[in-house]
């Protein structure tokens, strides 16, 4: 029997690629009303409210004296500025599909980090198990006719550069969750998160003399109900959850449940937007749970052995 606050990590793992998989719909419809470096402020300015509410009452304690606020800096750099910043940049000289395929490469980037800067070790059947979540992706994108366009190298390198923030944001909190607790690492990436958003948001409409159009989007209910989720859901909760996940599993292993994503957006697609579910997206969904399952039971065995030791 697994631990219960492993148990929960895994939980979390899960619900995180469910909420994951469905911003990306969430996405669209926001993007239907604002830009996109508007769409990341009112994202996190829903995050940042949502979290000062129970920390301006005292439900929530953070202490950061005497820790070392300079390594949250960097962990907010790679995420969420560095990760939102190079994705929104990188899908401009790029389609959605090259960065669908490059994004399946995190665990494989995270193993290889992990590995270097925590010292985890993985068994061959795991890292095979990784790769193996990996092809599920690829082989989704390539049946779907997604290639590559060399063309566009820039910002296939910008993508590329989405799954090292994410990959060295997993391996640092990981380290992290040893001096704060999650609350006081998701509080403080929400608040650093917000304020560079909106300040950049605001310089660039003013340069342009179009700062009223900051606002605009609030008079949609459509567009405040996809902000709320993506702020609320899909940016705090996931991060509060991915924060507790690091304090109980391994970086490596718990960046392989991020392509669960894939098939909750298939799905979603499906179900909301009336997209078809073919052959390949069976036998692609098939190989990522594979690698999931593989990845995490295939280390079990050994984690108990070594928790004996």
């Amino acid at each position: 029997m697994l631990p219960k606050g492993i148990k929960l990590a895994y939980i979390f793992a899960v619900s995180n690629a469910v909420i994951i998989g469905f911003s990306f719909l969430f996405t669209k419809i926001a993007l239907g009303y604002a830009e996109p470096l508007d769409t990341l402020t009112y994202r996190f300015a829903a995050s940042f409210i949502m979290i000062s509410v129970p920390v301006a009452f005292g439900w929530v304690k953070l202490s950061y004296r005497g820790k070392p606020l300079y390594k949250l800096l960097l962990l907010a750099t790679m995420y969420p500025l560095g990760f939102f910043t190079l994705q929104a940049f990188g899908l401009q000289r790029s389609t959605s599909a090259e960065g669908g395929i490059l994004y399946a490469f995190t665990p494989v980037v995270t193993l290889l980090l992990a590995s270097l800067f925590l010292k985890e070790r993985t068994t061959l059947p795991q890292k095979l198990s990784i790769f193996l979540s990996v092809f599920g992706v690829v082989f989704i994108f390539i049946m779907k006719k997604s290639s590559f366009d060399l063309s566009n190298i820039m910002g296939i390198l910008l993508l590329f550069l989405t799954c090292v923030a994410f990959a060295g944001y997993s391996v640092l909190a990981r380290s992290l969750v040893q001096q704060f607790s999650p609350a006081e690492i998701s509080y403080f990436m929400m608040t650093v998160g917000f304020a560079t958003f909106l300040v950049v948001s605001m310089i660039s409409h003013a340069t342009r003399g179009t700062l009223g159009d900051l606002l605009h989007p609030l008079s949609s209910g459509t567009f405040i109900t996809a902000i709320l989720y993506l702020g609320v859901v899909a940016s705090l909760v996931t991060t509060l959850m991915t924060n507790y996940i690091l304090t109980q599993i391994e970086a490596s292993v718990m960046s392989v449940f991020t392509n669960l994503a894939v098939i909750v957006s298939i799905a979603a697609g499906a179900i909301f937007l009336g997209e078809g579910v073919t052959l390949y997206h069976w036998i692609g969904s098939l190989l990522i749970i594979a690698g999931v399952i593989g990845t995490n039971r295939l280390g079990q065995k050994r984690n108990r052995t070594c928790n004996k030791l």
